[in-house]
């Protein structure tokens, strides 16, 4: 039997109309112009479009159609999450989970992984430990998987809700809580230690607009980002109603602020007279914020849904509702700017030899007036205690948020040096960092001195 989440109450606040949110800074493209599909639109836009998928219904060949011809990005409901992948301790299986990923790989879709460690669908023997036993479990069990899918996974949801519901904005009591308050923070570590290539997100419910909950997740995104914690972006899963806080956008935008991608991650919507605005609503407020880089939408159609009240953008016979041509349509009037695309619209530059026992290599995701610089440190022959990275920004171009480095400048040669985590490298090994600016992106060669 599959296993589904439980219904959850989501914290609404305010009815947002489509019209409301259409009114200011769309550009609309032609009839003829337009893409056909979700992930096709999407992709012009640089994002993706997504549905979460079951092993299990991938021989109905209704829902693999519709998984292969509207969707770039897929995302396992329960085959990569904890009882799935380690069912006893220190045997894991992969089967399910590889089947999620060939999938999406073989379409050419991006693959979401969900999720390393949840206070839910943990297995029986790691409900029954606790304290140091169960941290240990609990980071072995992030490293092993994250290991697992190395390279191949684009965004991880590390950790899932596990921030409690109502005002306080605190944590969540959970087995894994009473580990201690930094539970969370091991775990993201202990991911990029193991992938360094993906995004490692923070993932939770009743987060659609500025609230206690939200605000409590943003003050500990903002501390990680203070301190070098490695974590690339926050998960909003927008379980709707038959309304939308009218504080959304502003939410995903406040998070894009402290440096992080924000992704829609589990979207749907109760049917009714208000679900195709809605739909559309949240579609136009992902592309309005240039760091919201892509929507996945919890199942596929209303009779794969978790719940019972037709959620999703096709209905049980896989017809497209009112709400698919909205976000479609949606898609297609684009955003204000071009957002950052992925991949990267700019090739790695070629590293240069010697520089001191490590190199660098930068990667752009440019659009009308900024971009965001992904730079690849990489060690040679020998290990790197420590580096330091000088980046030529073009005249008119500043640095204005930077991540996983800390910055010396804003404009002109920045140098970029490690923090605490990501300082040791291995020798032939690399780490990441990022920044994000205005005006135009650097085009020269960085040059890296280890050390």
């Amino acid at each position: 039997m599959q296993i589904r989440k439980r219904p959850r109450r989501t914290a609404l606040l305010a009815a947002v109309s489509a019209a409301a949110m259409a009114a200011t800074g769309l550009v609309f493209a032609s009839t003829a112009d337009a893409a056909t599909t979700l992930g096709a639109s999407a992709a012009e836009k640089g994002r993706y479009f997504g549905a979460a998928i079951a092993a299990g219904r991938l021989g109905d060949s209704t829902y693999t159609r519709l998984l292969t011809t509207e969707f770039n990005s897929v995302t396992p409901e329960n085959e990569m999450k904890w009882d799935a992948t380690e069912p006893q301790q220190g045997r894991f299986t992969f089967t399910n989970g590889d089947r999620i990923l060939n999938q999406g790989l073989s379409n050419g879709s991006k693959v979401r992984g969900h999720a390393l460690l949840w206070h839910a669908q943990q297995p029986g023997w790691a409900q029954s430990l606790s304290g140091t036993a169960l941290r240990n479990a609990a980071i072995n069990h992030v490293t092993q998987v994250a290991a697992h899918y190395k390279g191949k996974i684009y965004a991880w949801d590390v950790v899932n809700e596990a921030f409690a519901d109502g005002g306080s904005g605190g944590r969540r009591d959970s087995n894994l809580q009473r580990t201690g308050n930094d539970w969370i923070e091991a775990a993201f570590r202990a991911a990029r230690a193991a992938d360094p290539a993906a995004k490692l997100c923070y993932n939770d419910y009743n987060t659609d607009g500025i609230n206690a909950k939200s605000t409590g997740i943003y003050n500990m995104v903002r501390d990680f980002k203070s301190r070098g914690v490695p974590i690339d972006c926050v998960g909003l899963q927008s379980h709707l109603g038959t309304t939308i806080d009218s504080s959304y956008q502003a939410n995903i935008q406040r998070f894009a602020d402290l440096g992080v991608d924000v992704q829609i991650t589990e979207l749907d919507v109760q049917q009714g007279g208000n679900q195709a605005n809605i739909y559309a609503a949240v579609t136009r407020a992902c592309l309005a914020v240039a760091r919201c880089t892509g929507i996945t939408v919890w199942g596929i159609r209303d009779s794969d849904s978790w719940r019972n009240d037709n959620p999703l953008l096709f209905d049980g016979s896989g017809n497209k509702k009112a709400a698919y041509t909205s976000v479609l349509n949606a898609l297609n009037a684009g955003g204000t700017t071009n957002p950052p695309t992925t991949p990267p619209t700019t090739p790695p530059t070629t590293p240069p030899t010697g520089g001191g026992g490590c190199s660098a290599t930068v990667s752009l995701n440019s659009w009308n007036g900024g971009y965001v610089a992904s730079v690849r440190v990489s060690a040679g022959s020998s290990a790197v205690n420590g580096w330091t990275v000088t980046v030529a920004l073009p005249s008119g171009s500043a640095v204005t948020s930077t991540w996983s480095a800390s910055a010396s400048g804003s404009s002109g040669s920045v140098g970029f040096r490690n923090v605490a985590y990501n300082g040791q490298i291995p020798a032939s090994g690399s780490t990441e960092f990022g920044f994000q600016g205005t005006g135009s992106g650097p085009t020269a060669t960085p040059v890296c001195q280890a050390g």
